[in-house]
């Protein structure tokens, strides 16, 4: 291995600690608890060295942002393929987006709530969100019918993100958790309006 290649890597790995760092301070503290100076403490490097890594804490937060929705295309990949009707792999994938965002409050926070420098619904968009997107599409496809596919996986996206945040808020009754979801799911499932 060159010079070069091994310092690219420990630069990788750094890249790393840092974004698991702020994730773990984000979970046990909220974001604003996040600040580069802390963050400097946590990893045990300068500011400078946190600084040649990222522009300050919102490219940090936003690179979690990326990270996580690559975790959230994974679990919606997996939720959807253990189904091969489609109603099923729709109720599958909503349920683990919502399991998702419940599961991980700081995590959901940084890829929805907080502000980050990252294009959203574009081909410009990163990778892990165009793939977390593309499971939403897949799951919709078969029951889609003469709706616009796109449309249909953006206005579903947008209502569950609509439960999850209400649901961590607690704005709503936590015994109809299952009747929410099937009053959203049904009219998708039914091909209605």
């Amino acid at each position: 291995m060159s010079v070069q290649e091994r310092r690219e890597r420990e630069r990788a790995e750094r890249h790393r600690l840092i974004v698991r760092a702020a994730r773990e301070m984000a979970e046990a503290e909220g974001w604003e608890s996040v600040t580069t100076r802390r963050l400097a403490e946590r990893v045990e490097y300068s500011q400078p060295v946190l600084y040649s890594h990222f522009k300050g804490k919102d490219a940090i937060v936003a690179a979690v942002a990326v990270d996580g929705f690559g975790e959230l295309a994974g679990q919606l990949h997996s939720a959807r393929t253990g189904h091969e009707v489609p109603e099923e792999a729709l109720r599958a994938v909503a349920g683990a987006y919502l399991e998702f965002a419940q599961e991980r409050p700081a995590l959901y926070d940084a890829m929805f709530v907080q502000q980050i420098d990252v294009t959203f619904g574009t081909g410009e968009s990163p990778k892990q969100l165009r793939e977390a997107f593309a499971e939403f599409m897949t799951a919709l496809e078969p029951l889609a019918g003469e709706r616009d596919l796109e449309t249909l996986a953006e206005v579903t996206w947008s209502s569950l993100h609509g439960l999850a945040t209400l649901v961590h808020g607690h704005r709503l009754r936590p015994d109809h958790h299952q009747d929410r979801l099937e009053l959203l799911l049904k009219p998708i499932v039914e091909g209605t309006p």
